[in-house]
């Protein structure tokens, strides 16, 4: 397994390709915006500098690296020839079965087909795909050529073959793979989500202020950072997407949407991404200001 697709530039998705690329795969980075693929890559290598700066590797594995992936503006292209495909568009039920159908038209019949999803079923993913036993969950974590874990989800109908082969993959990334079975939200963000929704609810009911929640949990907890900065980072659009599919998937009142973050979505405030979130982040991408909505 040496010829790898990624398809979406955004964060998770050059995440993906730099990871599979600085460990020799090669790749083919696919999103339907040139300038999407250009901010990747910039990215990519901005990435790859610092890992260079920090003697972590050398500027020709840097340089081999960035020759590994290659731009692609539509998915027939990008998916010929490939062993494995990795789908890290936006958190869309719709989007994302749309792109799967499109692979199962143009993949060859072995092409394992993997989905970045953090919280949408594979069971249903697959349901589009003509042979869903190749269809497997790979939800990498942010910053991905960072963080060790990979969830690797099984549908109803994922393989043992494909399971095997995925777990080894990983692992040959330098990854840590933990096997989980597909109920919405999986392991990481069941958790997780639940944890970031209360922190916001506390905040909404005026127990306590933001920077006082944040402070609670990394002094307290050993939190490398507070649930609303970690909120902020991945983006609260994301957060809201997440917690709708667990509370649509479980009917269960404790994963509704905190009324607040629902708010703040909607009038834009997505977090470090948009600019302001729980902090104000105008001037550096550090969580060091809390945003004016907050601070008074």
């Amino acid at each position: 397994m040496k010829n790898i697709a990624v398809i979406g530039a955004g964060t998770m998705g050059n995440g993906i390709a730099h990871t599979f690329a600085q460990f020799g795969y090669k790749v083919q980075l696919i999103d339907v915006s040139k300038e999407n693929l250009q901010r990747g890559m910039d990215t990519i290598a901005k990435n790859l500098d610092r890992m260079v700066a920090k003697e972590k590797i050398s500027e020709a594995q840097k340089e081999e690296t960035l020759g590994n992936i290659t731009q692609q503006i539509d998915i027939p292209s990008g998916v010929k020839n490939v062993d494995l495909v990795v789908e890290a568009a936006t958190e869309n039920q719709d989007l994302k079965l749309k792109i799967f159908k499109q692979l199962d038209s143009n993949c060859s019949k072995d092409t394992i087909l993997t989905s970045n999803t953090s919280s949408i079923s594979i069971t249903h993913i697959a349901s589009v795909v003509s042979n869903p036993e190749r269809v497997i969950g790979m939800h990498f974590m942010n910053p991905v050529p960072v963080m060790k874990l990979v969830e690797i989800i099984r549908g109803y109908s994922t393989s043992d073959k494909v399971t095997k082969s995925v777990m080894e993959l990983s692992e040959k990334l330098n990854k840590v793979p933990v096997e989980v079975n597909d109920y919405p939200g999986f392991v990481a963000n069941r958790i997780l989500m639940p944890m970031i929704n209360e922190a916001i609810k506390t905040l909404y009911n005026g127990v306590a202020g933001v920077y006082e929640i944040d402070t609670v949990m990394k002094l307290g907890m050993a939190h490398p950072m507070g649930p609303l900065q970690l909120a902020d980072f991945i983006g609260l659009d994301v957060c809201l997407s997440i917690l709708e599919v667990m509370h649509n998937g479980f009917k269960n009142p404790k994963y509704a949407p905190c009324p607040l973050l629902v708010n703040m979505v909607r009038a834009g405030k997505f977090g470090v991404k948009s600019g302001e979130g729980f902090y104000d982040y105008a001037e550096n991408k550090k969580a060091e200001k809390v945003s004016p909505q907050f601070s008074s």
